[in-house]
């Protein structure tokens, strides 16, 4: 099960992963652009959920998901430690285009947020050590993009995941499906962006001429 977690300090006892990959079809259609997420929801005390989404024009592909957790004795450094080692290995293996985290939420008592923070700042410094694009997403921003509603259950996330994805079952457990939310959310919005300021490019061309017409006028 861990074969695919190369971790350098070599604890592998101590991790409880839930690891599931998807052989991904080698055949790609021409021209079609090739766009890779790693989506993360780190966590203090429970499961880190990851998941790895490629798409291959508007057409996703799950590659991997799946959840790492220390046992509770685990001090807070190593917690840091095993994530920045988990993100660096999927980071180096799968090359993905850009990490998408989830963001702190603001309910959360003080020292809580505090602690989330620094697990998202090792995501995030994994990504910058390889070079990788990083962007964070709010859990309202994530559940509107991928559920439509802001407020959708963990039950009702996974569920529209396992649609986009073209799953037979639920991904479980619900924070691997949080993550692969997160990377679905990042490639829309990407993809949209993508769209809007190719269409702005569009406009600009085709107005170009108009404008040198009305200059030569004047």
């Amino acid at each position: 099960m861990l074969k695919n977690i190369n971790l350098s300090f070599r604890r592998a006892r101590t991790l409880v992963p839930a690891l599931m990959t998807l052989r991904a079809s080698t055949h790609v259609a021409k021209n079609v652009r090739r766009f890779r997420v790693l989506g993360v929801d780190p966590a203090v005390a429970g499961a880190t959920g990851y998941g790895v989404v490629e798409f291959e024009g508007a057409t996703p592909r799950l590659l991997r998901f799946g959840t790492l957790k220390l046992p509770a004795r685990a001090t807070f450094a190593a917690r840091l430690r095993e994530i920045h080692g988990l993100i660096a290995q999927l980071v180096e293996e799968f090359s993905p285009d850009a990490v998408a985290v989830e963001s702190v939420f603001m309910d959360l008592n003080a020292r809580t947020a505090l602690k989330l923070a620094e697990m998202r700042g090792v995501v995030l410094l994994a990504a910058a050590q390889a070079q990788v694009p990083a962007h964070s997403y709010s859990p309202r921003e994530v559940k509107s993009c991928v559920a439509g509603y802001g407020a959708a259950s963990k039950q009702q996330m996974q569920q529209m995941v396992c649609s986009a994805l073209g799953l037979a079952t639920r991904p479980e457990p619900a924070d691997a499906a949080d993550a692969l939310a997160v990377a679905l959310c990042h490639a829309h919005l990407a993809q949209a962006r993508e769209r809007m300021a190719a269409a702005t490019a569009t406009r600009a061309v085709s107005a170009a001429p108009r404008i040198r017409t009305r200059a030569a006028r004047v």
